[in-house]
């Protein structure tokens, strides 16, 4: 008897519909093609164990499963689930009327219980293009595919629950998620608030230029400086995502394996700190088998590298492509991954290999030209893409002894966003540019015009303070958006000239 079920295999963070076809004739043979890796060709061993630990036999028969498309490689162990029902289903087992209704997946434990899977979320979003009833899952995985409106999720936590739901009609346990009331009642949920940061004026003020404009930050300065707890706090004033989003991010997530049992969407803005040890694939994605790294895990978010000198150049240098193109795409011989990468980098260096140069009490110790070599293992190019860059200085005594809480992420988040959307009204006609950051050439000629004066405050700038040319366009990137903070549609000298104090370490007046 031939019997067709359906599951899904993710491609980048989108799904792809598979057709399993179980066939079982006479003889005594089992034979699994179709492209399958060596998780889905040991599900036999764990299927056959499940089916007799619940009181069904594996058929004694020659059983022949085809996982179609067959060009498209299948991995994990998540097809353990339909296959089971399609060898019991074509071995006349059960019942196979309502199969074509919906599209399953789930790994299953020697025990007959589901374990959880990955990409549920895109796996929910392909069954519902594809127009099926439903989709079955592991109970921990059931919030996170109801997310998807119009789809019925059913929560399964033993292959017995799911025979009987198709064999005997028992019902499974239907999951239905309110997508809006989820997404609205968590978007102000964060942990670390700008009101716990005592003094660092300055550097507040420069991450809320940043988050307004999306511009990319280095903060230098001694151990202990704050710059950890500082760039903690900055997803808490960046603008609250949108429900797109919110789904794009969870399904990044999701492929990933990040989602956490019984979570569902994810409303607040992630922010990535990876270990300075993380290799490049770690970083940017890819692999035998392409999984998405932490750039493509900061989508819509913040990635923080701490000790940035420290990363291997190899790994700070595969960054500069999907800096600029907001995506990276990962290519093998037979097939290439698009990973979205949007986010905004901020990145922590102390000053020297001791950590003290320029620090208001103590000493440096380290030797004439450290400090200019210890900054030149950050390549010209990549510090190219950095637009703010501020030294950190430490928060005397008389600041950490004060009571007094200093403005909140509520406030300084209002005030970001009422930026945000005068960004988003200039740049409406704009193709894939959402904020002042992503400007090319063509709209800072367009928008970042300056009077004579400003022109003259600029040259004299980069000629005294020996800015190189790259900072140009980044200090009027940055004008550009204090600007907009102060609701001014053109450039004056104030905002040029705090832009210009933003680009104290550029490499010709640092650390010589």
């Amino acid at each position: 008897m031939l019997v067709k079920i359906y599951g899904a295999t993710l491609h980048g963070i989108d799904a792809i519909k598979i057709t399993i076809e179980v066939n079982i004739s006479t003889g005594i043979n089992f034979n699994l093609v179709g492209l399958p890796d060596n998780a889905v060709k040991e599900s036999r061993q764990r299927i056959e164990a499940a089916l007799g630990n619940i009181g069904f036999k594996w058929p004694g028969k020659k059983i022949t499963i085809n996982m179609a498309p067959a060009d498209i490689r299948k991995e994990g162990s998540a097809y353990d689930l339909p296959l089971a029902i399609g060898i019991l289903a074509a071995s006349e087992q059960i019942s196979a009327n309502n199969l074509d209704d919906f599209m399953m997946m789930g790994e299953l434990s020697l025990d007959g219980s589901l374990l959880p899977i990955k990409g549920t979320l895109s796996m929910a979003i392909e069954a519902r293009k594809q127009g099926y009833k439903g989709l079955i899952v592991p109970m921990e995985n059931a919030n996170e595919g109801a997310i998807v409106n119009n789809l019925e999720i059913y929560g399964a936590s033993s292959l017995n629950e799911v025979i009987n739901f198709f064999d005997k009609g028992d019902s499974l346990t239907k999951f239905e998620i309110n997508t809006r009331d989820e997404f609205y009642s968590k978007l102000a949920e964060y942990e670390y608030d700008f009101e716990d940061v005592k003094g660092q004026a300055n550097i507040k003020r420069a991450l809320e230029i940043a988050a307004s404009g999306g511009h990319n930050v280095i903060m230098i300065g001694p151990p202990g400086a704050g710059k950890t707890m500082l760039a903690k706090r900055l997803p808490s004033i960046l603008p609250p995502l949108n429900l797109h989003e919110a789904l794009e991010t969870t399904k990044i997530h999701s492929v990933s394996g990040l989602m956490g049992a019984n979570s569902s969407l994810i409303s607040v803005r992630p922010f990535r700190a990876p270990h300075h040890t993380i290799s490049d694939v770690a970083l940017v994605g890819g692999g035998t088998y392409p999984q998405p790294g932490e750039i493509s895990l900061a989508h819509n978010g913040v990635l923080f590298l701490d000790e940035l000198p420290e990363f291997k150049r190899t790994v700070l240098e595969v960054m500069r492509q999907p800096m600029e193109n907001r995506e990276i795409t990962i290519s093998r011989a037979k097939f290439s991954v698009d990973y979205p990468a949007s986010f905004m980098l901020i990145a922590a260096m102390n000053p020297c290999p001791c950590g003290y140069y320029n620090h208001p009490e103590k000493a440096c110790v380290c030797a004439p030209g450290v400090v200019r070599k210890y900054l030149n293992r950050i390549s010209g190019p990549l510090l190219d893409r950095i637009d703010i860059h501020i030294e950190v200085t430490p928060v005397p005594f008389r600041e950490l002894s004060k009571i007094s809480k200093s403005e909140n992420s509520k406030t300084v988040r209002e005030r970001v966003i009422k930026a945000r959307e005068i960004q988003s009204i200039r740049f409406r006609d704009e193709k894939n540019i959402y904020s002042n950051a992503q400007m090319s050439t063509r709209m800072l000629n367009k928008y970042c015009q300056i009077s004579e004066q400003g022109k003259d405050l600029l040259k004299n700038a980069m000629e005294r303070l020996g800015l190189s040319a790259r900072a140009y366009d980044r200090i009027l990137k940055v004008s550009r958006t204090i600007a907009d903070l102060d609701n001014s549609e053109s450039i004056s000298n104030e905002h040029l000239s705090e832009a210009i104090n933003y680009r104290s370490l550029d490499r010709d007046n640092w650390g010589t």
